[in-house]
């Protein structure tokens, strides 16, 4: 029984020693974390402030198997929501009856499908900094290596859909956002969507999204959407 009591203190102390050795690593990570997080709803804020500002163009490039199916071109603004409104600029021609046949059901689901994917991109386009702290609260927040050095990112974890990733890329010295990558799907795992969004800087210092790329794996769509004239609203 000594010897077992002995062995236990042992362990304990070897536990003790490890807690105390890599304590202060665990809660530095947790200051950092938790100060980028507050830094990054700052800008998100900030921005979106900004952003509201503008109107600007969106030029969306559908394609299936490599082939472009349908492009179409958007005026843009954020509305009282902070989520992008959009009105269809693209000159349509109107063939004077309806279309019909099984050509054009097929291109009907893809265009569906399409649309979806497009708004599911939107929905993670413009991070909410609210939902940020939500999530951070709740443990889904991860601050790791950008991949270069003056880079850092934050991985959040079911953002939008329960199990999604997103991967915030930003800049320590330019404190501003790069770029996203997402990890999703629309109807269920399996029909996997993954999205990157890249971003730039208007002469004035806001950020915006510059260009997104959608994949739904499922159907080898790809839906590209290009942001440019950006102008102030009157």
């Amino acid at each position: 029984m000594r010897r077992s009591v002995h062995t236990l203190s042992i362990v304990g102390g070897v536990a003790l020693a490890f807690t105390l050795l890599f304590a202060p690593s665990v809660l530095a990570q947790g200051s950092a974390l938790q100060q980028k997080v507050a830094e990054l709803k700052q800008i998100m804020a900030k921005n979106q402030q900004s952003l509201a500002h503008y109107t600007w163009q969106q030029q969306e490039t559908v394609s299936v198997n490599g082939e472009v199916k349908k492009q179409a071109l958007y005026q843009v603004q954020l509305g009282p929501d902070g989520k992008p409104v959009k009105v269809d600029l693209t000159q349509t021609q109107s063939s004077g009856g309806r279309p019909h046949g099984i050509k054009h059901r097929i291109t009907e689901r893809y265009e569906q499908y399409g649309q979806q994917v497009a708004a599911l991109a939107a929905s993670y386009a413009q991070p909410d900094p609210g939902k940020l702290q939500q999530l951070y609260a709740q443990g889904n927040v991860a601050l790791t290596s950008g991949g270069s050095p003056g880079l850092g990112a934050l991985v959040i974890t079911s953002y939008v859909k329960q199990g999604d990733s997103v991967t915030l890329t930003f800049s320590r010295a330019q404190k501003a956002m790069l770029a996203i990558h997402v990890a999703s799907y629309l109807s269920g795992p399996s029909d996997v969507v993954t999205i990157s969004a890249q971003f730039a800087k208007l002469p004035d210092g806001t950020s915006h999204v510059s260009t997104i790329n959608v994949v739904g794996q499922s159907k080898n769509l790809t839906v590209q959407e290009l942001n440019t004239n950006y102008q102030k609203r009157p």
